[in-house]
């Protein structure tokens, strides 16, 4: 084990032990130790225990199931406690901790060898799962009021409550804003590249233009969008163009830059004209740059439609949800958006991301195994 794992191990056996001694939560104004929920103390206990890993050999996977435990232990005790007390904080900092630790030397073995790459999945799922419990515990054990930050599990209810209504809200945003504005505007600005980079005179005259329609400020845009083309759907895919165009442009040019003299000369002993250079050379050459300019217009076009909507639309769309809900306090439904968008945003760039891997294959970053 590393030092970082050493003192991991031992915080989480000592935090455990603090859980332990003092007062675990309350119920109408009476202490509640914690002997009253046994799969806590059961946690504690083996968690104290686990300290024989400096003389005995312990594996990562107990760490892991340690933190599994605690936080299913932890969730559990909620339901029948009104106020958590400093044992309650104690043990979920030992849960933590364990995790961490978990994630640190299955990492460790990874890198090693010793187990195989696809079991690293289990780091950021961990990590994500880690992040919910806590949320979950602050709130609930904290009674923290709903309008200033709602628990993941009435976000839950929420979403699965009104699934119809965010179901209509993701179609009207993410299926027809998003992938419209996504389209043309990284279709537009590829092409826009290949005049700029075939014309020295576009190439000095439009790009200082498109690093002025760069630095135009979205809450002024997309009013005039909706002035435009009106209330719908629309002006909100006009936004996303002028939000992903800008990108696509400059990552593109930059791109088709990349290939060296010494390939483009050998293209022209093959007597190659521009046409034939750009598709057999520079654009595979440029590829990593384009895909870079899709993934990062993959999250802007989201952010743009969702901003637009704030101005403007329908009663329906993920944007005029926010605006609506937050105005009644329904803080819960606000945070259900959010998470959806959130979703739709991470699996957006996660497919951009697998058809880059595909189509760049050769290239360096994708051999290391970095998308």
């Amino acid at each position: 084990m590393s030092m970082l794992q050493r003192v991991l191990a031992a915080f989480a056996a000592g935090f455990a032990l603090l859980a332990l001694v003092f007062e675990f939560a309350s119920t109408e104004g009476a202490p509640l130790p914690v002997w009253e929920f046994p799969a806590v103390g059961a946690f504690l206990v083996l968690a104290i225990l686990s300290l024989v890993r400096f003389r005995l050999k312990l594996s990562f996977w107990g760490d892991g199931g340690l933190a599994a435990l605690g936080a299913m232990a932890l969730m559990l005790a909620l339901d029948t406690i009104q106020q958590a007390e400093a044992g309650y904080w104690f043990a979920l900092v030992s849960a933590w901790l364990f995790a961490w630790l978990f994630a640190e030397r299955l990492s460790g073995a990874i890198s090693k060898g010793k187990v195989g790459d696809a079991v690293g999945m289990l780091i950021p799922l961990v990590f994500g799962v880690a992040i919910l419990v806590a949320w979950e515990a602050i709130t609930r054990g904290g009674n923290v009021p709903k309008v200033l930050l709602p628990a993941p599990s009435g976000i839950w209810t929420m979403l699965t409550g009104n699934i119809p209504q965010i179901a209509a809200d993701f179609q009207q945003t993410f299926m027809k804003s998003v992938l419209a504005g996504y389209v043309l505007g990284c279709g537009s600005g590829f092409l826009v590249a290949i005049a700029v980079d075939r014309s020295p005179f576009l190439k000095r005259g439009l790009l200082p233009l498109g690093n002025f329609i760069s630095a135009l400020p979205l809450i002024g845009i997309a009013p005039i969008m909706v002035m435009w083309f009106g209330f719908d759907w629309p002006s909100k895919a006009a936004v996303v163009v002028i939000m992903t165009f800008f990108p696509m442009l400059v990552n593109t040019v930059a791109g088709l830059n990349v290939a060296g003299h010494m390939e483009r000369d050998l293209m022209r002993t093959y007597a190659s004209g521009y046409w034939s250079t750009l598709f057999k050379l520079r654009l595979p050459a440029a590829a990593p740059f384009i895909f870079n300019a899709l993934k990062i217009n993959s999250t802007l076009a989201l952010i743009g439609a969702i901003v637009a909507e704030f101005f403007g639309t329908p009663i329906v769309g993920m944007g005029f949800r926010i605006s609506s809900e937050i105005g009644k306090l329904n803080v819960e439904m606000v945070w259900a958006e959010i998470a959806v968008a959130a979703l739709a945003g991470s699996v957006f760039y996660w497919v951009v991301a697998l058809v880059e891997r595909a189509v760049t294959f050769w290239h360096p970053s994708v051999r290391g195994g970095r998308a």
